[in-house]
């Protein structure tokens, strides 16, 4: 998914003069100091091929005329490529896919605009030497094809390196991997090539272009391959060592953060390789995880974190198993007239107030909001974890509740039962809530209704809180003996002290 992206003036401002002041630099003198080390070894280090002179000073004039034409030609092609990222690095262009591409692309350009320089000083000395023999011909395009292949490489990882952060800002607002442009293996193998193979080539080709006992490759010459395959070879692995390790590194510090819980994490997308997929497969993977997470938590939300948990964990089936319980229900009182006399939204905002103060307390006695039923809510203590004594947790919650309830703009009744019941999910395939189901939820819903008509509008069954600790049945008296309706045998009730 891709979606464009406005950066502000002055970043946009930042990351253009950025770009130019290492691109520039790098540009202008890698080239520059690949076209000084190939002219050195050949008009100083190579032995003249038979037939041939050395280097003189037809060569020299070309050269330098040749080198300052070919550093503004280069200069004002990376300038005509740089502009096409000024375009969307404009304050009102967005970042396209288009745009995202010129980016990415950039340093695959740079070095086909600075390889057909190289390409045309082939020709150029390959001819002006031509007159001289072949041999020399030869060895001129030989040497400079060799430096032209390395400098162009040392080019594309230094140009790589330069674009990183435009790269990032382009990639920024879209979860599309990057195109593989440069693959990694390439990349080492290319580094490995240019760097020993080149100085080997040079020295093979010295022996077979220069025959006989005068024109032998010296010392010097051997000595200079071998320094420059040291250098050239070093710098190259090492930036191309670098491409990989450093988003590598980057991913690695990501993957902390996110195991330390930081799911805000991002890896900055800049490479365009198998290295800069992995960056941007970290950060979907890293979107999936804060989208369970989300999902996770307005599940947990929903049904209760227990319930949410144990889904998650043991999986979902139909069905429940038995378990001792105890039942707390709480209902408004007096909502049909609440209805008629408030606005539905007033009547919201006094609902969401009430059934805030039920989640705080049930909660805070171990026990969980089963449902929310219109103006009323079902509570459980017990299922789906175990809790020692969930009777007097729901007893201990009704008293509670009563009190924090009186502040608040209505009236609410309780009523506290417990018993067996089966607690599992109930429904069908397609649609299914966890509940318990049992003779202790209607005995919790029945005495709720008696509850309204009683002062201090709590009830309990009394054989409950006889059940309990002592601590909790000191905090009950007994009641009248009714009979619920539904049921035909009594029930004795028992409500708070005081």
């Amino acid at each position: 998914m891709t979606e464009d992206v406005a950066l502000p003036a002055r970043s946009t401002r930042r990351l253009a003069l950025g770009l130019v002041a290492r691109m520039t630099p790098a540009m202008l003198g890698s080239n520059a100091l690949g076209a000084g080390v190939v002219y050195v070894y050949l008009a100083h280090l190579v032995p003249d091929p038979p037939g041939g002179d050395r280097l003189g000073t037809a060569n020299l004039v070309v050269f330098l005329s040749y080198v300052g034409s070919a550093l503004l030609l280069g200069t004002g092609g990376s300038v005509l490529l740089v502009r096409r990222l000024l375009r969307w690095l404009r304050r009102d262009h967005d970042i396209g896919d288009r745009d995202r591409h010129v980016t990415l692309a950039l340093p695959g350009r740079l070095v086909r605009l600075y390889g057909a320089l190289w390409g045309v000083a082939v020709l150029l000395f390959a001819g002006l030497n031509l007159g001289a023999s072949f041999l020399a011909a030869l060895q001129v395009a030989v040497t400079t094809t060799l430096g032209g292949l390395t400098t162009c490489a040392l080019c594309y990882l230094l140009a790589e390196r330069a674009v990183r952060p435009l790269v990032q800002e382009a990639m920024r607002g879209t979860t599309a991997p990057p195109p593989v442009l440069l693959g990694t293996q390439r990349r080492l193998l290319l580094a490995w090539a240019l760097g020993s193979g080149v100085p080997l080539t040079g020295i093979l080709s010295g022996l077979v272009v220069v025959r006989g006992e005068a024109g032998r490759i010296g010392p010097g010459a051997v000595g200079f391959l071998a320094v420059l395959g040291l250098v050239v070879g070093g710098v190259l692995t090492l930036f191309a060592a670098r491409s990989v390790v450093d988003p590598v590194q980057s991913v690695t510090r990501a993957l902390r953060d996110v195991g330390a819980g930081r799911l805000g994490t991002q890896v900055p997308v800049y490479d365009a390789s198998e290295v800069g997929q992995l960056q941007s497969g970290f950060n979907a993977m890293v979107g999936g995880l804060r989208e369970r997470e989300r999902l996770r938590d307005l599940f947990g939300r929903q049904v209760g974190s227990d319930v949410a948990r144990l889904a998650l964990e043991q999986g979902v089936r139909l069905g429940g198993e038995r378990r001792d319980v105890a039942v707390l229900f709480v209902d408004v009182v007096g909502s049909t007239a609440l209805a008629q006399e408030l606005g539905p939204e007033e009547v919201v905002a006094r609902l969401n107030a009430f059934f805030g103060v039920v989640v705080d307390v049930v909660t805070a006695h171990h026990g969980w909001v089963n449902k929310f039923e219109g103006d009323a809510a079902l509570c459980v203590f017990g299922a789906p974890a175990d809790l020692p004594d969930a009777a007097a947790c729901a007893l201990s919650a009704a008293r509670e509740l009563v009190r924090r309830l009186e502040p608040l703009p209505l009236s609410a009744a309780v009523g506290v039962s417990a018993g067996p019941v089966v607690a599992g999910h109930v429904g069908a395939e397609s649609r299914f809530e966890y509940t318990v189901v049992g003779d202790p939820v209607n005995a919790a819903a029945r005495l709720t209704e008696l509850a309204k008509a009683v002062p201090g509008r709590v009830l309990a069954d009394l054989d409950v809180v006889e059940a309990t600790t002592t601590q909790e049945q000191q905090c009950w008296e007994p009641g009248d003996v009714v009979v619920l309706r539904g049921r035909s045998t009594p029930t004795r009730l028992a409500v708070p002290r005081g």
